[in-house]
C-alpha cells in the first residue's frame, strides 16, 4: 500500500510549530497526488492550510493510533519519527507520571524534579530476576540486565549514563550502584555502594559548581568500576576521572560559582577550627566573587562542609590530612588575591608585605622572598646557559592563575587517589560492571577548550553507540535469517577525524603549542587554511577571525580560539613548583611528589633571585626525560578517552540517556523545545532513525496470529500458524518489501503495523456495526411483535368495553325515564307545598310586625319618663363627683411626684443592673431578684384582677339597685311634671355641669394617658426582663445540652478510644509476635551462617568430651547445642568421633556467641580492641569471677550434701530399727523350733542378716566419707563465716560420739585417712584440669582476637538493628544465659543425685528381702532357692505387658540409633501413606515418658536435645523439599501438643480421658523445653512458607496475569525490541490451573501428614497473601497489564481461587480477604473513570488500596483497543484530591516477604498411647514397650 493512500480524511498528522515544536492536526479531506497543500484542522478547532514543500513534496508525519501512545518502548510505535517520540515521552511524563522509557537498547530518563517512591528495596526485589521487557522501564531494569548478563555470559558490563547538566546523571548512577549492592548480597556495613555514596559529598564539593543551568553541575567525568567475585558479590570499586574544569578555579562567568568547597570554607571561617586559615566572606576573594552569585538558594554551605568532613573521615582521611587539604584550598584563595603591579612595561612587582601572599606562604610553608620573586620572574634556558627574565604584569597574573589551577588539580587527583584506596580490596576481582557518569553535549554562548573536549568525547561515545545499535540490528536480522542490506546510518567518523586525525584540530593545536611564538590567532589561521575548504564539517564565522564552527552530530557549535593554547599547554612556572616542593608542609610535598615527572623540570632551583644570568648546563638526561613525559592537555585527554573507549568496547554497554525537561526545575513540566534538543544530542533520535531504516516492528508468529486473527477467514486458518501468517500477509500487504519472515518473527517496515491496526479496527468496526445491526433488528422486531400483540389485546378489550358500555347506556336510559317521571312529580308537589308554607309565614310575620310597632310606641313613651328621672338624679351626683375628683386630683399630683422620684430610682437601678449584666458579675443574683420582682408584680396583678372582679360585683349590685331606683323614679315622674318650671334653671345648671364634666374628662384622659404610658413602660420593662430571663434560660438549656452532648461525645470517644486501644493492643500483639518470629528467623539464619563458617574453619583446639565449666558470658542458646558431661562419658567407640566433633562445634558456637555478646554490649570498637589486647587482665578477672561462682556453687553443694547426709542417717536408723525387730522376732520364734539354729530357714535369714550388716557397714563408710568430704571441703574453701566453720566439726564430733563400737571408730579413722588422700588426689587433678582449662581459655581469647577482623561483618549486623530489636535481642540473650547457668548447676549436682538414688534403691531392696524372709518363715518349710526366686515374680516386666502404660524403654547407647531411624533416615511419604499421622512424635513422647517415669533427667535432656538437633539437621539438609518440611512441622506440633496434653497442667487436661491423665508427666516440668520446641515449630513454619513461596513464585505472574484464562478477551499489543512474555500458553508455561493444582498438592500433603486444621488455615492464608501481593506488585509495575480486559481476567482468576477455597471449606478464616487489594485493583481497571461520581465510587470502593496504588493504576491504565478511552489527568487529580485526607503509608508495593504471625492452638489428641503399635518398617526393634 502506498504511503500517500494513508492520508485520507480524518487521518491525523504532525506539523511543525514554533512553540510546541510539533502540533497535531487532522485532515479535512483526502490527499491526492499533485496537491500542493493539505486542509487541516487543529485540535482547538482551527482550520489551517499546510503547504507542501514544492521541491521535496514531503508529506507531514502521520500520527500513531491512540492505543500505541504511551508505550514503554518507543520502537513499538508504528510510525518512528521525531514528533511521535516527543509526544510519547510527553504523555508518559506529564499524564502518566512515568519518567523512564525504553528506546530500543536505550533507557530514556527524564528528571521529575521531585522525589518519587520508586527506588525502595521492595522495587529492587520486584525487578530482581525479571526480564528487561517484562516490567515497566526503570533504571533497575537496566542494572538487572547488566548484572544478569555479567553472570550469564561471563563478560564485563558497562552502564553509560549521559545527559546535560541537571538531567539527573549522578542520581541515576547512584541508583544503579544501589541496585548492584542490594542484589549481589553485599553486607550493609562493608557495602561498597555506601562508600561510593560517601565519596559523593567529597567529589561534589571539589568537582561540582553552580552554572547557569544547574546549581550542582559536575565539572568532570567519572567512570566507576564495581568489582565482583566469583559468586558475583561486590568486593570493591575504582574511580577514574576525566577532564576537570581547572579554569573555573580562576574564572567564573556571571551567575556561576567556583567549586563548592571554597564557599563552604568561607562560610565556616567564623568557626574556631578554621581561624588559622585567615578566611573571610566569599566576596573578599577574587576567585569566588567573579560570578557575583556566591550563595545558592536553599543550600547551607556550613552544613555542607560538615557533611564533607564526615565523608572524609568515613573514607579514612584523618583530621590532620583534612586540615592540610583546607590549608591548601585557603592558600589558593589567598594566592588569587595577591596583587601584582607594573614596575615598567616589561616587568612587574609584588608590593612588600602583601598580607595575602604572606598568608599563602604561611599556609603552604614556603618563604615569602622566593614566592614573590618567582611570581614575577621566570627562567629561560638556552643551549649553554640559563637566564632569569622578568614578566610583565599580565603574564605574571596568568602565571599566578596557572599555579592556582595546577595546585587545585594536584589536590583533586590526590583526593581521588585516596578515595580509590578506601574502595580497593585484596580479593581477586572476577568481573566488573562499570558506571560511566559523563557530561553530555554542551553548547553555550561562549564555548572554549573545555566544551571542545566534552563534545569530542561525546562524538566518540556517539560513534560507539551507533556502531553498537547497528551491530544489534544486524545480529537480529542474521539470527532470524532474513535478507538484509546495510542500513545507512549517520557515521560521525569524519567529525572525529577532523578533531583527532593527523593534521586535525588537536594535532595543529599541539604543534602550535610547541612554537616559540605560537598564539591563538596563528592557530586559528592554520585551521582556516587546513580545513576550511577540505572539510565540510568545518566552518568559519562571518564576523570573527578568532573562532571556528564544527558540525557535530547534535548541532553546530562555535568555539572561541582565545585561551585554547594556554589551556592546552597547562604550563606552570617550574621555579614556582620547585619552591612548593621545598615546602615544610608535608601534604603539599606529597601532592607534587607523585607528579614530579609530569611537571617537566628544565633546571634546578636557584638559590637567590638577585642574578639574571646563570651559566649552568642543563642535565641532558633530565631534559630527555621531560620531553618524553611532557604532554599537552589535549593529548592526555585523547589518550584517556582512547583508554575509556577500549574499556567500553571490551564490555557489553547499556545506555541511559538523562533528559532535563525544563530549565526552571518545575516538577513534571515538559518543555518540548528543550527536550527535542537533548533527544537530538543524546542519540535517541538516531536510534529511532536506525530502527526505522530497517524493520522496527517485530512480531512472533503466535502473537501476530492472536492479534490479527480477526482479519483471517476460516478457510485461511491452517494447522501451521506460520504458513497461515504468510498467506494472510501476502493478501493484506501487496508490497513484499514491507515485511520479512524470519525463523520466529515477522519483521515489518515502519507504518505497516499502523496499517494493519487500521485494517483490524475497520474489521472490528464493521463487525460491530453488523452485530449492532442484527441486534437492533432483533430488538425492533421483538418490539414490533410485542406492540402488535398488545394492539390486538387492546382492540379486543376495547370492543368488549364498548359493547358493555352500550348495554349499560340503554339500561340507564330506561331507568332515567322512570326516574324523571317520579322526580318531576316530586318536584311539583314540593313546589306547591313550599308556596303554601311561604304564604302562611308571610301572614304571620306581617301580623307580628304590626303588633310589635304598637308595643314599641308604648314602650318609648314609658322610657322617656324614666330618662327624665334618671337625668335629674345624675346631675346631683355629678356635682358631688366633681368635688371628689378635685380631691383625688390633688392626691394624684402628690403621688405622681413621689412616683417620679421612685421611677428615677428604678431607672438608676435598671442602669446599674444593665451594667452589671455587661460585666457578667452577680448575674444569677440579679436574675433571682428580677424573678422575685416578676413574681411580686404577678402577685400585684392578681390582686388588681381580684379588685376588678370585686368592682364588677359591686357594679352589678349597683345596677340592680339603680333598677330599683328607676322603678322608684317612675313613681316620682309625676312629681317631676309638676316641677317643669324648674327645668330652665336646671338646664343652665346642666350646661355648667357639662363644661365641668368636659374639663374633668380631659384631665382624666391626661391621667389615663400617663398611666397608659407608665403601664406600657412597665410592661416593656417586664417583657425585656422576661426576654432576658428566657435568653438566660435558653443559654442555660444550651449549656446543659452542650454538656450532655459533650458527655455523650466523651462517652462515645472513650468507647472509641477503648476500641482503638483494644485494636492497637491486638495489633501490637501481632507485631510483637511477628517481631519475635522474625528474631527466630534471624537466629536461624545466623545458625546456618555459623554452621557454614564452622565447616570452613579448622578448629585448632578440640575440647575433650565431658563437662567443662564455662563463664556465664559464654552461654548460648544452649539447650539444643550442649550435651551433658555424663552422657558424653558413657559414649563408646563410634560415638567418640561424634563427641569430638560436637565439642568442636561447642567451641565454635562459644566463640561466635561471645562475639555476638561483645557486639551487643559494647558501644565503642576501640574499647573492644583494648580489651582484647589486655586479655591477661581480663582473664584474671574472669578467673576471679569463676572462683566466686565456684564457691557459691560449692556452698550449694555442701548444703545439698548435708541434707542428703541427714536423710541417710534417718534411713540408717530406720534400717537398724528394722534389724532389731527382726532379731527379736527371730528370737521370739526360736522357741517353736521352726527357726532353730541349723534349720534351713534360720540359715537363710542369717545369711540375709549378715548381708544386710555388711551393706550397712558399707553405708556407714559412705556416710563417713561424705562427712569427711564436707569437713575437708569447708576447710579448703576457708570460708569467712566462723560460725559455720565451727559447727561442722561439732557435728562431726557429735556424730562420731554416737559410734559405740571401737572398731567402727577405727574404721572411720582409716576411712577418713583414705578420704583425705583421695581428696588430695582429686584436688591435684582438679588443679591440673583447671590449669589446662586456663590455657585453653587463653587460646580461645587469642583465636577471638584473630577472628575478630575476619568476622566484623557478622558482628556489626546487630549494630544495625533498631533499638527495640536490640533490646529484645539482649533480653533473649540474657534469658538464655541464665537458663544455661541453671543447666550447669544441675549438671554439678548429678553425681550426688545419682548416689542418693542408688542408696535408696539398695535400701528398698533390703527392706523387700526382709519382708520376703518374713513371708517365707510364715509359710513353713521353703527351700532357699525358692526364697531367692520368689521375689522376682512381682516385678517381672514381661508379665505386665498386658497392662501397657504407653511408654517405650530404650538403652542409653541406642539413642543415636533411635534418632537416626526415626528422624534422619525416615521417609515422610511412606509414613504419611501407611501409618497414623504424627507417629514419630508419639514414639518420641513415649520414650520421653519412660525417662520421666524413671526420674532420669539426664536421659530427658539428651533425648530432647538430640530430637531438636536432628530435626534441624534434616531440615537443613532437605529444607527445599516441601513434603519433608510439612511432615516435620506436623510432627513437631504434635510433639508440642503431647508435651502440653500430658504436662499435668489443668488447662491442658480438660479434654483428656481418665487414662490419659494417668499418663501425665510426673517428675519434670518441661515448660522451658515447650518454648524451645515452639520456637522450633515457628522456624519450621517459616521455612515451609519460604519453600512454598519458592515453588509458587514462578507460577504467580504467568498464571494470574500473563496467561489468558478466558481466550480472546485481551489482544496482544505491538511491542518493541525488548522481550515480552507472551500471554499465549505454550508448553512449559504456567497457567491458573497450575497454581490450583499446586495449592491442592500443598493442601493434600499437609492433610496426609496430620497437620492441625488451624495451622493449615494459616498456611493457606499466607499462600493467598503471597499470590495477591506478587500479582498486585507486578500489575503496578507493568503498564501492559493495566487494561479493562486484564481486569476481567484477574476477576475470573480470583473467582477460581475463591471456588478452590469453597471446595476445601476454607472460606471463613481470612484467606479471601488477603486478595481484596487485588480484587479492588481489578475492579478499578473495569469501572467507569470519567465523572466526579465515578471518582467518588472509586474512593469508596478501593479501601484496600493506598492512594499511591490507586493513582499508579490509573496512570498505567492503557487501552488495548481503540474503543477504550484513557483516563484523563483531571480525573486522576480529582481522585488525589478526594484521597488527600487518608492516613496511610506512601509505600507503593506490598511487602511480599511479610509473614503473618503464626500461632499453634492447643489440639489434644484422642489417641490412647497404650494402643500405639510400632511397625517393623521403622527398624525400632530395640524399643521395649512398658
Amino acid at each position: 500500500m502506498a504511503a500517500s493512500e494513508l492520508y485520507t480524511k480524518s487521518a491525523r498528522v504532525w506539523i511543525p510549530d514554533a512553540e510546541e515544536v510539533w502540533k497535531s492536526a487532522e485532515l479535512n479531506k483526502d490527499y491526492k497526488n499533485g496537491d500542493v497543500s493539505l486542509q487541516l484542522m487543529l485540535e482547538d478547532g482551527t482550520n489551517v492550510e499546510h503547504k507542501l514543500d514544492p521541491k521535496t513534496k514531503n508529506l507531514p508525519y502521520l500520527r500513531n493510533p491512540d492505543i500505541l501512545v504511551g508505550e514503554n518502548d518507543l520502537t513499538a510505535l508504528s510510525y518512528l519519527h521525531e514528533p511521535a517520540v516527543l509526544h510519547n515521552l510527553k504523555v508518559r511524563f506529564v499524564d502518566s507520571k512515568l519518567i523512564y522509557t525504553y528506546c530500543g537498547i536505550v533507557l530514556v530518563a527524564i528528571n521529575p524534579y521531585e522525589p518519587l517512591p520508586i527506588y525502595g528495596t521492595d522495587i529492587i526485589n520486584a525487578y530482581s530476576g525479571q526480564n528487561m521487557g517484562d516490567m515497566d522501564p526503570h533504571i533497575f531494569a537496566v542494572a538487572e540486565e547488566a548484572y544478569k548478563q555479567m553472570a550469564r555470559d561471563e563478560r564485563n558490563q558497562s552502564i553509560i549514563v549521559s545527559g546535560e547538566s541537571g538531567a539527573g546523571k549522578t542520581v541515576s548512577a547512584k541508583y544503579a550502584m544501589r541496585y548492584f549492592a542490594t542484589v549481589s548480597g553485599a553486607t550493609s556495613e562493608a557495602n561498597v555502594e555506601q562508600k561510593v555514596l560517601a565519596s559523593n559529598p567529597i567529589m561534589e564539593a571539589i568537582g561540582n559548581a553552580k552554572t547557569t543551568r544547574n546549581d550542582n553541575s559536575s565539572r568532570f567525568g567519572k567512570y566507576i568500576e564495581i568489582g565482583f567475585d566469583t559468586r558475583y558479590r561486590i568486593i570493591g570499586a575504582n574511580m577514574r576521572t576525566y577532564l576537570l574544569e581547572k579554569s573555573r578555579v580562576v574564572f567564573q562567568a556571571d551567575e556561576e560559582r567556583n567549586y563548592h568547597i571554597f564557599y563552604q570554607l568561607c562560610a565556616s571561617s567564623h568557626l574556631p577550627e578554621y581561624k588559622a586559615l585567615k578566611l573571610s566572606n566569599a566576596n573578599d576573594f577574587l576567585y569566588t566573587r567573579q560570578g557575583r552569585s556566591p550563595v545558592i538558594y536553599g543550600v547551607d554551605d556550613t552544613n555542607e562542609l560538615s557533611t564533607t568532613r564526615k565523608a572524609f573521615t568515613l573514607l579514612g582521611i584523618n583530621e590532620s590530612n583534612q586540615k592540610g587539604l583546607f590549608q591548601v584550598l585557603a592558600a589558593i584563595l589567598h594566592l588569587g588575591n595577591v596583587e601584582i603591579k607594573d614596575r615598567d612595561s616589561d616587568s612587574s612587582v609584588i608590593p612588600p608585605n602583601n598580607r595575602h601572599l604572606t598568608a599563602f606562604c604561611e599556609l603552604v610553608g614556603v618563604t615569602y622572598q622566593d614566592m614573590s620573586q618567582w611570581l614575577c620572574h621566570r627562567k629561560l634556558k638556552t643551549a649553554t646557559e640559563t637566564y632569569i627574565k622578568t614578566l610583565p604584569r599580565l603574564q605574571a597574573t596568568n602565571a599566578r592563575d596557572a599555579l592556582s589551577k595546577h595546585i587545585y588539580a594536584k589536590l583533586f587527583n590526590w583526593i581521588v587517589e585516596h578515595v580509590n584506596k578506601a574502595l580497593i580490596t585484596n580479593i581477586k576481582q572476577h568481573s566488573f560492571i562499570g558506571v560511566l557518569d559523563i557530561y553530555g553535549f554542551e553548547t553555550f554562548e561562549i564555548n572554549s577548550f573545555e566544551q571542545f573536549c566534552i563534545n569530542y568525547a561525546n562524538e566518540k561515545l556517539q560513534q560507539q553507540f551507533n556502531m553498537h545499535v547497528f551491530k544489534l540490528e544486524q545480529e537480529e536480522y542474521m539470527r532470524e535469517q532474513i535478507p538484509w542490506t546495510l542500513i545507512d546510518f549517520y557515521d560521525n567518523q569524519p567529525c572525529i577525524n577532523l578533531i583527532e586525525a593527523k593534521m586535525g584540530i588537536l594535532d595543529l593545536l599541539d604543534e602550535e603549542c610547541k612554537m616559540p611564538k605560537g598564539s591563538d590567532d596563528s592557530w586559528a589561521q592554520k585551521l582556516y587554511n587546513t580545513h576550511l575548504k577540505a572539510c565540510s564539517l568545518f566552518e568559519k564565522p562571518r564576523m570573527s577571525n578568532r573562532a571556528f564552527i564544527i558540525q557535530h552530530f547534535a548541532d553546530k557549535v562555535e568555539y572561541q580560539c582565545e585561551g585554547f593554547l594556554e589551556k592546552n599547554k597547562d604550563t606552570v612556572n617550574e621555579e614556582q613548583i620547585n619552591v612548593l616542593k621545598a615546602s615544610k608542609f608535608h601534604l603539599l610535598v606529597e601532592l607534587f611528589h607523585d607528579g614530579e615527572k609530569a611537571t617537566s623540570p628544565t633546571g634546578q632551583v636557584s638559590g637567590t633571585g638577585g642574578r639574571t644570568r646563570l651559566s649552568i648546563k642543563p642535565d641532558k638526561g633530565r631534559e630527555k626525560s621531560s620531553k618524553e613525559h611532557k604532554k599537552t592537555v589535549g593529548c592526555q585527554f585523547r589518550n584517556s578517552l582512547q583508554m575509556l573507549m577500549g574499556t567500553l568496547n571490551a564490555t557489553t554497554p547499556h545506555y541511559v540517556r538523562c533528559i532535563k525537561p525544563n530549565d526552571f526545575k518545575l516538577a513534571f513540566t515538559f518543555d518540548p523545545k528543550r527536550a527535542v534538543q537533548q533527544l537530538r544530542a543524546c542519540g535517541v533520535l538516531e536510534t529511532i532513525r536506525i530502527s526505522a531504516a530497517g524493520f522496527p516492528s517485530r512480531w512472533t508468529y503466535q502473537e501476530f496470529f492472536s492479534r490479527y486473527r480477526v482479519l483471517m477467514k476460516q478457510k485461511d486458518v491452517l494447522a501451521d500458524k506460520k504458513l497461515t501468517c504468510r498467506n494472510v500477509l501476502e493478501q493484506l500487504v501487496q508490497d513484499q518489501d514491507k515485511y520479512q519472515f524470519g525463523k520466529t518473527k515477522i519483521f515489518f517496515r515502519a507504518g505497516q503495523v499502523a496499517y494493519l491496526e487500521k485494517l483490524r479496527a475497520e474489521k472490528l468496526r464493521a463487525a460491530c456495526i453488523r452485530i449492532q445491526k442484527t441486534i437492533r433488528c432483533w430488538l425492533e422486531r421483538k418490539k414490533y411483535l410485542r406492540k402488535r400483540s398488545s394492539a390486538i389485546t387492546i382492540q379486543r378489550f376495547t370492543r368488549g368495553y364498548q359493547a358493555r358500555c352500550l348495554a349499560k347506556f340503554m339500561r340507564r336510559t330506561q331507568a332515567a325515564t322512570v326516574i324523571q317521571k317520579y322526580q318531576r312529580m316530586c318536584v311539583e308537589r314540593k313546589r306547591y307545598r313550599q308556596k303554601q308554607a311561604a304564604a302562611l309565614v308571610m301572614q304571620t310575620i306581617l301580623r307580628a310586625y304590626m303588633a310589635r310597632q304598637k308595643y314599641q310606641a308604648l314602650r318609648r313613651e314609658h322610657k322617656a319618663v324614666i330618662i327624665q328621672k334618671r337625668v335629674r338624679g345624675w346631675l346631683a351626683r355629678c356635682w358631688y363627683k366633681r368635688c371628689l375628683v378635685s380631691i383625688v386630683y390633688l392626691q394624684c399630683c402628690f403621688r405622681r411626684m413621689k412616683a417620679r422620684r421612685e421611677l428615677k430610682k428604678l431607672k438608676i437601678e435598671a442602669r446599674s443592673v444593665q451594667h452589671l449584666k455587661k460585666l457578667n458579675k452577680g448575674m444569677e443574683n440579679k436574675i433571682m431578684q428580677l424573678q422575685r420582682k416578676i413574681d411580686e408584680q404577678n402577685k400585684d396583678k392578681r390582686l388588681v384582677n381580684e379588685k376588678l372582679v370585686s368592682l364588677e360585683t359591686t357594679y352589678t349590685a349597683e345596677s340592680e339597685r339603680m333598677r330599683g331606683e328607676l322603678s322608684r323614679l317612675r313613681g316620682v315622674e309625676e312629681d317631676a311634671k309638676n316641677k317643669g318650671n324648674q327645668v330652665s334653671s336646671l338646664l343652665e345648671e346642666l350646661e355648667k355641669l357639662r363644661k365641668e364634666l368636659s374639663s374633668t374628662q380631659k384631665e382624666k384622659k391626661t391621667i389615663e394617658d400617663w398611666a397608659q404610658t407608665y403601664r406600657n413602660e412597665m410592661e416593656k420593662m417586664v417583657s425585656e426582663l422576661k426576654e432576658q430571663n428566657g435568653s438566660l434560660k435558653k443559654e442555660k438549656d444550651d449549656l446543659n445540652r452542650s454538656i450532655q452532648e459533650q458527655s455523650q461525645q466523651m462517652t462515645e470517644k472513650m468507647a472509641r478510644v477503648i476500641l482503638e486501644e483494644t485494636q492497637q493492643l491486638k495489633t501490637d500483639l501481632n507485631e510483637e509476635r511477628s517481631r519475635y518470629q522474625n528474631l527466630l528467623t534471624e537466629h536461624r539464619r545466623l545458625e546456618e551462617k555459623h554452621d557454614d563458617l564452622k565447616e570452613e574453619m579448622v578448629s585448632s583446639n578440640v575440647s575433650k568430651p565431658g563437662h567443662r565449666r564455662r563463664d556465664s558470658t559464654h552461654s548460648s542458646n544452649g539447650s539444643e547445642y550442649t550435651y551433658n558431661s555424663e552422657y558424653a562419658e558413657l559414649e563408646e567407640g563410634s560415638r567418640a568421633a561424634e563427641v569430638r566433633s560436637l565439642a568442636s562445634r561447642i567451641d565454635t558456637s562459644l566463640t561466635l556467641k561471645l562475639q555476638k555478646r561483645l557486639t551487643g554490649l559494647e558501644q565503642d570498637n576501640q574499647s573492644l580492641r583494648n580489651e582484647l589486647e589486655n586479655k591477661e587482665d581480663q582473664f584474671q578477672r574472669a578467673r576471679a569471677r569463676d572462683d566466686v561462682e565456684f564457691k557459691k556453687a560449692r556452698g550449694a553443694e555442701l548444703e545439698y550434701e548435708s541434707l542428703k547426709r541427714q536423710e541417710l542417717d534417718s534411713e540408717n536408723k530406720k534400717l537398724k530399727h528394722d534389724l532389731v525387730e527382726i532379731r527379736q522376732s527371730l528370737l521370739g520364734k526360736a522357741a517353736t523350733g521352726a527357726g532353730a539354729p541349723g534349720s534351713p530357714a534360720y540359715k537363710v535369714v542369717l545369711e540375709q542378716l549378715n548381708a544386710s550388716c555388711e551393706e550397712l557397714e558399707v553405708r556407714k563408710e559412705e556416710v563417713l566419707i561424705l562427712r569427711s568430704q564436707l569437713v575437708s571441703q569447708k576447710e579448703a574453701m576457708h570460708h569467712k563465716d566462723e560460725k559455720e566453720t565451727m559447727t561442722e566439726p561439732s557435728f562431726y564430733v557429735e556424730d562420731v560420739s554416737k559410734l559405740k563400737d571401737a572398731d567402727e571408730l577405727k574404721q572411720a579413722y582409716m576411712g577418713l585417712k583414705d578420704t583425705n588422700r583421695l581428696l588430695e588426689h582429686q584436688l591435684q587433678t582438679q588443679r591440673r584440669g583447671y590449669d589446662n582449662e586456663v590455657e585453653s581459655l587463653r587460646g580461645e581469647l587469642h583465636n577471638v582476637k584473630e577472628e575478630n577482623n575476619r568476622q566484623q561483618q557478622l558482628l556489626a549486623q546487630n549494630l544495625q538493628l533498631p533499638p527495640e530489636a536490640r533490646i529484645e535481642a539482649s533480653l533473649q540473650h540474657e534469658i538464655t544465659r541464665l537458663t544455661n547457668e541453671n543447666l550447669d548447676l544441675m549438671e554439678q549436682l548429678e553425681k550426688q543425685d545419682r548416689t542418693i538414688r542408688k542408696l535408696k534403691k539398695q535400701l528398698k531392696v533390703y527392706s523387700k528381702r526382709i519382708g520376703e524372709m518374713g513371708a517365707g518363715q510364715a509359710e513353713g518349710q521353703t527351700s532357699p532357692g525358692q526364697m531367692v526366686d520368689e521375689p522376682i515374680h512381682p516385678v517381672n516386666i514381661p508379665r505386665r505387658e498386658k497392662d501397657f502404660q504407653g511408654m517405650l524403654e530404650y538403652k542409653k547407647e541406642d539413642e543415636l540409633k533411635l534418632v537416626k531411624n526415626l528422624i534422619l533416615e525416615l521417609k515422610p511419604r511412606g509414613v504419611a501413606v501407611n501409618l497414623i499421622p504424627g507417629l514419630p512424635a508419639y514414639i518420641l513422647f513415649m520414650c520421653l515418658r519412660h525417662a520421666d517415669y524413671n526420674n532420669d533427667d539426664q536421659k530427658v535432656r539428651t533425648l530432647l536435645t538430640s530430637t531438636i538437633n536432628s530435626i534441624k539437621k534434616i531440615l537443613k539438609k532437605r529444607g527445599d523439599d516441601f513434603e519433608t518440611v510439612s511432615f516435620w512441622l506436623a510432627n513437631t506440633c504434635r510433639f508440642l501438643h503431647c508435651l502440653k496434653q500430658y504436662s499435668g497442667d489443668e488447662a491442658f487436661m480438660k479434654h483428656n480421658t481418665q487414662r490419659q491423665n494417668e499418663h501425665s508427666l510426673s517428675n519434670f516440668d518441661l515448660a522451658e523445653y515447650r518454648q524451645v520446641i515452639s520456637d522450633l515449630a515457628i522456624q519450621i513454619y517459616q521455612q515451609l512458607i519460604k519453600c512454598m513461596e519458592n515453588i509458587l513464585q514462578p507460577m504467580i505472574v504467568s498464571g494470574m496475569l500473563e496467561h489468558e484464562t478466558i481466550q480472546g478477551v485481551s489482544g496482544v499489543k505491538p511491542t518493541g525490541l525488548r522481550k515480552r512474555t507472551s500471554s499465549i500458553a505454550d508448553e512449559g508455561t504456567y497457567t491458573l490451573d497450575s497454581i490450583l493444582r499446586q495449592l491442592s498438592a500443598f493442601h493434600s500433603t499437609m492433610c496426609q501428614h496430620g497437620t492441625d486444621p488451624e495451622l493449615i488455615k494459616q498456611v493457606v492464608k499466607q499462600q493467598f497473601y503471597i499470590i495477591g501481593a506478587v500479582t498486585l506488585n507486578n500489575l503496578l509495575l507493568r503498564k501492559d497489564m493495566c487494561s479493562w480486559s486484564k481486569g476481567m481476567q484477574i476477576r475470573y482468576n480470583v473467582s477460581q481461587l475463591e471456588e478452590w477455597l469453597r471446595d476445601k471449606g476454607l472460606m471463613t478464616f481470612g484467606a479471601k480477604e488477603t486478595l481484596e487489594p487485588l480484587i479492588q485493583a481489578a475492579q478499578l481497571l473495569q469501572v467507569k473513570k470519567k465523572t466526579d461520581e465515578d471518582a467518588g465510587a472509586i474512593c469508596s470502593m478501593c479501601l484496600g488500596l493506598t492512594t499511591a496504588q490507586i493513582v499508579k493504576v490509573l496512570n498505567l491504565y492503557t487501552p488495548v483497543n481503540e474503543f477504550e478511552e484513557r483516563v484523563s489527568v483531571s480525573f486522576i487529580r480529582t481522585i488525589q484530591t478526594r484521597l488527600r485526607d487518608r492516613c496511610e503509608s506512601p509505600q507503593l508495593l506490598m511487602d511480599t516477604k511479610m509473614i503473618y504471625p503464626v500461632t499453634f492452638p492447643f489440639s489434644p489428641s484422642s489417641l490412647a498411647l497404650e494402643t500405639i503399635q510400632i511397625p517393623g518398617s521403622l527398624n525400632l526393634g530395640f524399643l521395649t514397650r512398658v
